[in-house]
């Protein structure tokens, strides 16, 4: 008996990415930089949260790369999205209280659906 295998391999990227600016983030102090200054610095937020005592700016970046394999009835696939974001929160007096980073986006990977 002879089987013919008929398939597919692709690979994909999903990016909303541009890098955040390392000397940007190093004028940023807390007590010091307002609202104003942020948007300046890094443009519009991605997101605005409204806080009962002040507001948080989430800016956000984003890779997605995926795997599929097609094998003629059966298919396969990996998807692995990572995020940067930065999270800037300001007090009611538009002031910066703190700021949290996490930069993941350089660690999305390609995968086998296995």
């Amino acid at each position: 008996m002879i089987f013919f295998l008929s398939g597919c391999f692709v690979l994909g990227t999903n990016k909303n990415y541009h890098p955040f600016d390392a000397k940007a983030l190093d004028k940023v102090q807390p007590g010091v930089t307002t609202a104003r200054d942020v948007v300046d610095l890094f443009g519009a937020p991605t997101d605005v949260v409204e806080m009962s005592n002040g507001n948080a700016y989430i800016y956000s970046r984003s890779v997605a790369k995926g795997t599929v394999i097609w094998l003629l009835i059966v298919s396969f696939g990996n998807y692995d999205k990572q995020i940067d974001q930065i999270v800037f929160f300001f007090d009611d007096h538009d002031v910066l209280a703190h700021y949290g980073i996490s930069l993941n986006a350089k660690n999305a990977e390609y995968g086998l659906p296995f």
